[in-house]
């Protein structure tokens, strides 16, 4: 029977819960040096195992429970998506991308240690994330790990959060379809990815499957118009929360919704998405529930 509403544990909980686990697997996974190369090893945990909700790897685990799908094969591809959530941001930090100083108040990778040693880091995270992903543990079926492997490439990379992360430094800020195409890429793609690996090892119906892919998009989209608010990512000194400045490019202007938006009307497109996403999830009944309580977490986060 399904717990009451005052016996079964808060989202906040659940989430708490989700990032020791994904933490935990990831120090078991990522690997450590001896020599030289200590250093680029202690600079790749550094960065994947810092502070940090771990909502990507969160959904993967969460729509897992949808399915009755082992918990081992989602949380490895869940590190794996993470290492590529880690390398990202990694190289966003850079002095060619955002020249950040500080994300999540501690020094960035490249000045904890250095710039030669960011990009490496940052290269070694990807290599992982598919060296995790392919490795036998992952799942019995060769066939299974193939696909979650090609999808995550596809997420990640020029087709994916990798193009998006071009559109927003070089595209037009004028247009809002650059502005749609580039939430699309940036940030849902790999959002998109979590939700994809309970479907790819589980193979539901193909109503499931549209709805939990319908609800991902949905969910990416509104993650980044509430990333892209300034008065949400804004404190004193013009920092975000996070500790990372927003709209903060090399390249100069940066395409985002808020370009085009006031921000009322952003936030009423935000409401839109939420609403629209929780609607997706109708077929799945209350075994839903965190999900839908998730859309009221990314609408509302502060960081």
């Amino acid at each position: 029977m399904p717990l009451a509403a005052q016996d079964r544990p808060s989202l906040e909980r659940r989430l708490a819960e989700a990032a020791d686990l994904v933490t935990v697997a990831l120090d078991e996974l990522l690997p450590r040096g001896e020599g030289p190369e200590a250093r680029l090893t202690e600079a790749m945990r550094y960065a994947a195992l810092g502070p940090g909700k771990r909502l990507r790897p969160y959904f993967a685990l969460e729509a897992a429970r949808l399915f009755d799908v082992e918990e081992r094969s989602v949380l490895r591809a869940a590190c794996a998506l993470e290492c590529i959530h880690a390398y990202s941001r990694v190289h966003d930090d850079l002095p060619a991308m955002d020249d950040d100083d500080k994300r999540r108040g501690r020094p960035t990778v490249h000045r904890q240690y250095d710039e030669a040693t960011a990009i490496l880091a940052g290269d070694a995270l990807h290599t992982a994330a598919f060296e995790i992903m392919a490795h036998p543990d992952t799942h019995e079926d060769a066939e299974v790990r193939a696909e979650l492997v090609y999808r995550l490439a596809r997420a990640s990379g020029a087709k994916g959060m990798a193009g998006g992360q071009m559109i927003e430094i070089v595209g037009d800020p004028d247009d809002l379809g650059q502005a749609v195409r580039m939430q699309r890429m940036k940030t849902g793609a790999l959002i998109t990815f979590a939700f994809e690996i309970p479907v790819v090892i589980a193979r539901p119906d193909d109503a499931k499957r549209a709805a939990l892919r319908g609800f991902a998009q949905d969910l990416g989209r509104a993650y980044q118009i509430v990333d892209d608010r300034p008065q949400r990512t804004r404190t004193a000194g013009g920092k975000g929360q996070g500790g990372k400045a927003p709209g903060k490019h090399a390249g100069g202007a940066r395409v985002e919704d808020v370009t085009h938006l006031r921000t009322g009307a952003a936030r009423e497109r935000a409401e839109l998405l939420s609403a629209q996403c929780k609607a997706h999830l109708d077929i799945f009944g209350e075994q839903a529930m965190y999900l839908r309580e998730c859309v009221d977490f990314v609408l509302d986060r502060r960081a």
